[in-house]
């Protein structure tokens, strides 16, 4: 079950398009390095991070901003035309998380197993064994966990599914503001605001940290947003928009610089939005070329390298930190860009060897009476 199939566009048109988004896809390589730095930079330097890696948790928002524009890009013409189908929708969508999020699971008690087998202590409990069936159902960051456990980072693919089990809302609330961009993105900046200091009041710690209890809440605001923002960008690439080089680059560094200066989590979300915003570039943006496509490539492995820096991380770092012997600034950063090295090829074959094939066959798979059970709501045909 292709995305294609709701797209009846000829080819050289998808193509255009994917292209003209070759920015986001390149962009999402960074928001995975920046989560991986954060998650393992004490295990290179054995030091707290600088602020810049500190703030590397919001590479996850980055993620979920980008997941809404991104699909609302693909499947808002379709649900205009009343040909969106949520059977098919659902069945991509799981096609597309599950058999890598599968993987790694079966991964990490694998390797628990062997760590087990040789002697070494238990890392942070990985194998609890009550949190098992939400991660398997993908439930674990909708507070059905009772525990952690496992690979940590897939509780993002859960808050992931809990957005696209709800998607007909977003995209019906598109389609009823498709006309008021400016709206919209008014709207979804307003109630992420409103959420973003709100919710610190009522649970102890801000939305942005949450992942277990309320990942599936942390990303109604930067999905919402990314909806926005497809609509925004919409209008302007329909109006020739296409920003300069130098604007680009200027969007890409603002979130850097401001962690560096430890700005407030939603200055950066709302920075992060700008950059998506403006590498979605405009109709007349060429293909990337040279060291471009290496990015553009390295974002389509993002996922697997997402996925994979933990049960990685915890091989790595164990077997090279004797290795290298006493840490300082120059075995540290050998070892640190070691990791990042050797993640990039791991992900780079379990993105060919396990999620390209994996999804391709899923997608392969008819089964009329679960698609006809969960066929799309024709209140969306109304919307339109």
């Amino acid at each position: 079950m292709d995305d294609r199939l709701l797209d009846p566009r000829p080819d050289d048109a998808r193509q255009a398009d994917s292209r003209q988004l070759d920015g986001l896809t390149a962009v999402r390589y960074l928001a995975a390095l920046w989560v991986v730095l954060f998650h393992h930079w004490t295990d290179a330097f054995g030091l707290a991070p600088p602020a810049l890696v500190a703030k590397g948790y919001l590479g996850v928002e980055l993620f979920f901003i980008l997941s809404g524009f991104i699909l609302c890009h693909v499947y808002f013409d379709a649900a205009r035309a009343g040909r969106f189908r949520y059977g098919a929708f659902v069945w991509a969508r799981f096609a597309r998380v599950y058999p890598l999020h599968l993987a790694t699971l079966v991964g990490m008690g694998a390797l628990a197993g062997a760590a087990a087998l040789a002697g070494w202590p238990s890392h942070g409990e990985v194998l609890k064994w009550s949190s098992l069936p939400a991660q398997l159902l993908m439930l674990q960051a909708w507070g059905l966990g009772p525990a952690g456990g496992w690979n940590h980072p897939s509780w993002s693919i859960s808050a992931e599914w809990f957005a696209y089990l709800t998607f007909p809302v977003t995209v019906g609330l598109a389609l009823r503001l498709q006309r008021r961009p400016g709206l919209a993105l008014g709207a979804a900046a307003g109630a992420a605001a409103l959420l973003y200091a709100s919710f610190p009041i009522l649970a102890g710690f801000p939305l942005t940290k949450a992942t277990l209890a309320w990942g599936a809440l942390r990303i109604v605001p930067c999905f919402l947003l990314g909806a926005a923002l497809y609509l925004v960008w919409r209008r302007w690439s329909g109006a020739g928009f296409a920003p300069p080089l130098a604007v680009k680059l200027g969007a890409l560094a603002l979130p850097a610089g401001l962690a560096a200066l430890q700005a407030p989590d939603t200055a950066l979300v709302g920075a992060e939005a700008l950059v998506i915003l403006v590498l979605a570039g405009g109709g007349d943006q060429r293909p990337w070329a040279g060291a471009g496509r290496v990015l553009v490539y390295l974002g389509e492995i993002s996922y697997a390298v997402y996925m994979c820096c933990i049960p990685v991380g915890l091989v790595y770092f164990r077997l090279a930190t004797p290795l290298l012997g006493p840490p300082n600034l120059a075995t540290s950063t050998a070892s640190l860009a070691g990791f990042v090295l050797l993640l990039t090829v791991v992900a780079a074959a379990a993105h060919h060897l396990i999620e390209r094939p994996a999804r391709q066959g899923l997608r392969g798979w008819r089964w009329p009476r679960l698609t006809r059970a969960l066929a799309g709501p024709r209140a969306l045909r109304r919307l339109s």
